[in-house]
């Protein structure tokens, strides 16, 4: 399949961060007829994972828990959010919404998996809302039968946010929704842009490949496209949806974020009918799956384990399906 827009930025992401190559890749429609590309890692034989991305990243976001899942036997299915990596972009700022970030999600559930199959479906930061927001609909009620919320949350994050330390929340609320619409550009990858973006989304003393991968991914965002969705996540309120995300649902949190500090974990765990737990990783910051790959691997490889057929009858229903349709 032709790739539907732009070129990978592979500068800079190397080792585990670099790209694994994709098994396959699909295209799926989303409910406005956008059609984007979604990359499918692993066997198809094996439990699947769903994964969304968080603001300002794309598919090379999720490269180390890529590699931690199929390592271990998973099949991973990954998408860029919309005007993301090589996602088209809206045409004007006001049609970005939650509405759309869920429809986009459903619309990778009804291209990527069977009718009937389950997934552990997962989200990082704006990924997570991306599942809050889909709370209720068909698809996810019908395909995830586990959910992760990563490093997220589900209102008020301008005033709960710790990057501009001010002491009043009111004038932290002013301040970071300002962060959040800017369209001011990043320009390019310096070590000040760095050291700057390492203070916003990792923890303290983070590896230097992980401040360099996180330099680069957020970088390739469009400075429009960065500026539309940061509105979205300024005037956020999804806390009334929280409730009807009733599949068993981990929580990830690093205990130095200053996106959504450690109360917003805490808080969805309060709201979620079946929380199966919260997860601190200690001294990690937002960006907890670049940072801890493998704790986040394991989260995942847990919900599939203890929520998902076993592989052989996994395999079998794969089968069935695969000779029902050639039939």
């Amino acid at each position: 399949m032709s790739r539907l827009a732009g070129t990978r930025p592979l500068k800079g992401l190397t080792g585990r961060y670099a790209p694994p190559a994709p098994a396959r890749e699909l295209t799926a429609r989303s409910g406005d007829g956008v059609r984007f590309p979604v990359e499918v890692h692993g066997s198809p034989e094996d439990p699947a994972v769903v994964l969304a991305h968080g603001w300002t990243c794309s598919t090379l976001f999720w490269a180390p828990v890529i590699r931690e899942l199929t390592a271990s036997g998973h099949r991973v299915i990954v998408y860029d959010q919309r005007g993301h990596g090589r996602s088209p972009a809206a045409d004007a700022p006001l049609a970005y919404s939650t509405a759309m970030l869920a429809d986009d999600l459903c619309a990778v559930l009804d291209a990527a998996l069977e009718p009937g199959e389950q997934a552990v479906v997962g989200g990082h930061s704006m990924g997570g809302m991306t599942i809050m927001a889909a709370a209720g609909r068909r698809q996810l009620r019908e395909h995830a039968a586990a959910l992760l919320l990563c490093s997220t949350g589900a209102e008020q994050l301008t005033g709960q946010a710790r990057v501009l330390p001010f002491r009043s929340e009111s004038v932290r609320a002013v301040a970071h929704r300002a962060l959040l619409g800017s369209a001011a550009p990043l320009g390019p990858v310096t070590p000040l842009t760095r050291k700057a973006l390492a203070y916003g989304t990792l923890g303290p003393r983070p590896q230097p490949e992980t401040v360099q991968a996180t330099a680069h991914i957020v970088h390739a965002c469009p400075t429009r496209v960065r500026s539309a969705w940061g509105g979205v996540l300024a005037g956020l309120d999804l806390a009334a949806k929280v409730p009807r995300l009733d599949a068993p649902t981990a929580v990830v949190i690093g205990t130095h974020d200053r996106l959504t500090p450690l109360p917003h974990a805490h808080r969805l765990a309060a709201l979620l009918p079946d929380c199966t737990g919260v997860h601190e990783l200690q001294r990690r910051g937002h960006m907890t799956p670049l940072e801890e790959p493998e704790t986040v691997g394991a989260v995942l490889a847990g919900l599939a384990r203890d929520h998902l057929p076993a592989a052989d009858v996994t395999a079998d229903v794969a089968a069935a399906m695969t000779k029902e349709k050639s039939a």
